[in-house]
């Protein structure tokens, strides 16, 4: 799906639909396994990540959301993204790495990497305004 950006900035990178790890996950499938057999997928990354925070391992989560978002940077150049513009949440095979990079500034502020937590709260509103 390629749109034109009007006002003359890079047009909205659009991660594929069809992930399979996506479709594992919503049929239930334990992130663990599903990062196991996909390693690129950011989604089974951020599903770690949460439930890494929800067990109250900060660490655990700041890592497993560094790999999924680097993950999700790899997918992104992959797909056209040039190291800017938007990554719009609202295509929703965007949200895997749109995830991980919310969940590292999280964990970031929770660890004291203040200057990280303010460098992704840019990084988020530059993929998607509506995010920050």
């Amino acid at each position: 799906m390629d749109s034109q950006n009007l006002l003359g900035g890079p047009n909205p990178t659009l991660l594929p639909i069809g992930d399979s790890a996506q479709a594992a996950l919503a049929a239930g499938g334990d992130p663990r396994v599903v990062v196991a057999q996909y390693p690129t997928s950011s989604l089974a990354w951020a599903m770690l990540s949460d439930q890494a925070w929800d067990q109250g391992d900060v660490i655990g989560s700041y890592a497993f959301a560094r790999v999924g978002y680097h993950r999700g940077l790899d997918s992104l150049r992959k797909n056209g993204w040039k190291g800017y513009g938007p990554v719009p949440w609202s295509h929703e095979p965007n949200q895997g790495f749109l995830r991980c990079l919310q969940n590292l500034g999280r964990a970031a502020g929770e660890i004291n990497e203040s200057d990280e937590q303010v460098r992704i709260a840019d990084f988020i509103v530059e993929c998607d305004p509506t995010l920050g």
